[in-house]
């Protein structure tokens, strides 16, 4: 729903058609309370939308990481560009997938093929790739806030931990006891510790950006809000390297960034500064004893996937990163 209203007002990008089995039928303006060529859609069945698939540039897949495989492997392969929001293939090492998804191996080849789709650190690779894997929203900010500090080689990459607590909508619009209104107001707990989906993919995102293995600890808590998540990372410095180090590394590696900016102060970066923005906000400190925090906030649906999404169709079709998402407040000026 919010990557169908991003695409409605991209200045470059003409929506050619929706799905939903459940909505089939129904009008995306009365569903989305949207108006011209994209109001008045109506959703297709997917089987209609595959059809359709093979007259369009790009498309998008925010389905189950199972539906996405299948799918996937029905789309014509030459020339259209995928942009996977699932966790289909976001990791490389297709035994992780049983473990941390619940589904079958997916082709290694499949898997060598997909561009990790976090435009920040990789849109090289996403220019050329016809598969991407849009980034997870909790791998998002872990990311963004430790990358340059371990490619820098500040840190001791086996003293990761990561705690990062987000918004309802985190977990989609499946109804459920455990996400009713009742259940989550007034509370914040952890859940999947020791087996949440985005450990590996952050894992290994982390790895590759530092050059050598990490040992991460990861767990997420739910908020009673609907959107943003913030996320808070503790690590250790490497002997020798000063507490102002960390901070100088951000500031250095997001110079440039049209969707990150860097903060003075860890305390300086919330949520609401965040929400419905397509920005990172992130901030880091040490101490004396070199113990390191770093701290990101960023709106789950936007920057964390759908916003994201738009950067990385951007990039795969030759557009500025930023192209329709300059409306969405959070484009550094």
């Amino acid at each position: 729903m919010e990557l169908t209203r991003l695409l409605a007002s991209h200045p470059q990008a003409e929506l050619a058609f929706v799905t939903s089995d459940r909505w089939q039928g129904e009008g995306v303006g009365s569903r989305l309370g949207l108006r011209g060529q994209v109001g008045s859609l109506r959703y297709l069945g997917l089987e209609a939308g595959l059809a359709l698939a093979a007259d369009c540039q790009a498309v998008f897949l925010a389905t189950p990481a199972e539906a996405s495989m299948e799918i996937v492997s029905k789309l014509p392969r030459s020339g259209l560009k995928i942009i996977d929001l699932s966790g289909a293939f976001r990791l490389r090492d297709a035994e992780a997938y049983p473990t941390f998804y619940g589904l079958r191996r997916p082709s290694p080849a499949l898997l060598s093929s997909a561009a990790y789709g976090l435009t920040d650190w990789f849109g090289s690779r996403v220019r050329e790739a016809n598969l991407i894997a849009n980034p997870g929203c909790y791998a998002t900010a872990a990311i963004l806030a430790l990358a340059p500090l371990l490619r820098d080689d500040l840190l001791d990459p086996q003293s990761l931990i990561v705690d990062a607590a987000s918004g309802t909508t985190g977990a989609g619009r499946k109804g459920s006891e455990e996400m009713s209104f009742s259940e989550v107001a007034d509370d914040v707990r952890a859940y999947k510790v020791f087996r949440h989906q985005h450990t590996p993919e952050i894992a290994q995102v982390l790895a590759d950006l530092g050059g050598r293995s990490v040992d991460l600890v990861f767990t997420p808590h739910l908020l009673p809000i609907r959107r943003g998540i913030l996320c808070t990372a503790h690590a250790r410095l490497r002997p020798g390297v000063p507490a102002s180090a960390p901070l100088e590394s951000l500031r250095k590696a997001y110079a440039g960034s049209a969707f990150v900016r860097v903060l003075d102060r860890p305390e300086d970066v919330s949520i609401r500064a965040t929400a419905l923005t397509n920005r990172c906000d992130l901030s880091a400190a040490a101490d004396d004893k070199g113990r390191l925090i770093a701290i990101s906030a960023l709106d789950n649906l936007l920057k964390g996937a759908a916003g994201q999404a738009v950067e990385n169709f951007n990039l795969a079709t030759g557009m500025s990163q930023t192209a329709g998402l300059e409306t969405v407040y959070g484009v550094m000026g």
